[in-house]
């Protein structure tokens, strides 16, 4: 299995887990000012940005520890430029999933970093 379509299973995987919570998925794969940012969801007026790090298990470590300061500083500049057109939200959360696809585990990270 490529790394493409391994990183397609956790998004999948992600999304659902979202709208299993109650969330509104408003973008996924969400391209601006040289970044990305895998999925934008709401719910009532809290706004996730998501990045999901995909891994089969934890030996070449947590999805989280390649989430370091340069990839935030490219989430945080995408999800700048999200808020010029959606500004209605009382709580901006940046959160990390990690997809375990051996365990079939989820592990959410609600607030991992912060602007």
């Amino acid at each position: 299995m490529n790394t493409t379509h391994l990183g397609n299973i956790g998004e999948k995987a992600a999304y659902d887990y979202l709208v299993n919570l109650g969330y509104t998925i408003l973008r996924t794969n969400f391209k601006a000012a040289g970044g990305e940012i895998d999925i934008i969801a709401q719910k009532g007026k809290h706004l996730a940005f998501v990045e999901v790090k995909t891994r089969k298990d934890t030996s070449f470590g947590f999805g989280t520890d390649s989430v370091d300061y340069h990839k935030q500083q490219r989430i945080i500049r995408a999800a700048r430029a999200f808020l010029i057109s959606y500004t209605d939200f009382d709580e901006i959360t940046f959160d990390v999933c990690e997809v375990y696809t051996g365990k079939r585990l989820i592990n959410y990270i609600e607030g991992a970093f912060e602007a």
